[in-house]
């Protein structure tokens, strides 16, 4: 089985007519794997508008408490993954989904008590990946995680995690042929607003550090960054632009390429 492609959906590829589940399925039929890892932060909003529960960010991370995460899990594993789902098999692909929970492939604990059931990675177990790639299924993740026993002092408990986060975890876990954060913007930006269309992996750690890189894509960034221990190529592309994973894939359209040190396309 070739190395998959982890390919991380949001922005403007949620609930928008764009080319991107096209686009998988287009790779799936040339024999690519691809293992996709979804968000849904405007979707889960919207939910818990209707409920009355009140949104709040700390850090960029949703404070999730007990009933905020009962809309999260419903909302991420349950809505916006199976309309992936349901979507990709309509266009004649091969899909399943799954979230971090199931099989425990996801492990977490709780990063900031202050965020509530906000978790951070501890530990990828990929066999449920891996027997739903030998399967021919593409996995559609949905990014949540199992606490362990003990955490809190309580039993095993569901976590919301940062689905940036969770996708270049999945990547190194894997060592994937490249990482794909398909997003709304044009890709990182330099000091003046100009795209910058290849970055070593040292250059977009400065970039962090000097502060050039912001708000939602330092997520982005850092999960490129990790990736980088055992994929070669990460790329962060602008997934309003028709085909963008194609092009991306084939080395043309816009966005920025992270490179290892010493390896290239």
């Amino acid at each position: 089985m070739k190395k998959p492609i982890v390919v991380k959906i949001g922005g403007s590829t949620l609930g928008s007519h764009d080319t991107t589940l096209e686009d998988l399925v287009a790779l799936q039929r040339e024999g690519r794997t691809l293992v996709v890892v979804h968000g849904g932060g405007d979707v889960i909003t919207q939910w818990l508008s209707r409920q009355g529960i009140s949104t709040k960010f700390e850090k960029g991370l949703r404070v999730t408490d007990d009933e905020t995460l009962e809309v999260v899990v419903a909302v991420l594993a349950g809505v916006v993954n199976k309309e992936l789902v349901s979507a990709i098999q309509s266009l004649g692909g091969r899909a399943m989904g799954l979230s971090g929970v199931d099989g425990g492939f996801i492990e977490a604990r709780i990063k900031d008590a202050e965020l509530g059931y906000v978790g951070e990675v501890v530990k990828i177990n990929p066999e449920p990946i891996g027997a739903i790639l030998r399967g021919g299924y593409i996995p559609i993740i949905a990014p949540l995680g199992l606490a362990a026993k003990g955490e809190k002092g309580e039993k095993e408990m569901t976590l919301n995690v940062n689905a940036d986060t969770a996708a270049g975890e999945i990547a190194a876990a894997l060592g994937v042929e490249r990482l794909i954060f398909l997003t709304d913007v044009p890709g990182i930006l330099d000091s003046s607003g100009k795209s910058l269309p290849r970055l070593s992996a040292d250059e977009a750690s400065s970039l962090m550090s000097s502060g050039v890189v912001s708000g939602g894509m330092i997520p982005k960034v850092e999960a490129c960054l990790r990736a980088h221990s055992t994929v070669p190529i990460t790329q962060i592309v602008d997934g309003r632009e028709a085909h963008a994973l194609l092009k991306a894939m084939a080395g043309k359209g816009s966005g920025t390429s992270i490179v290892s040190t010493g390896r290239g396309e």
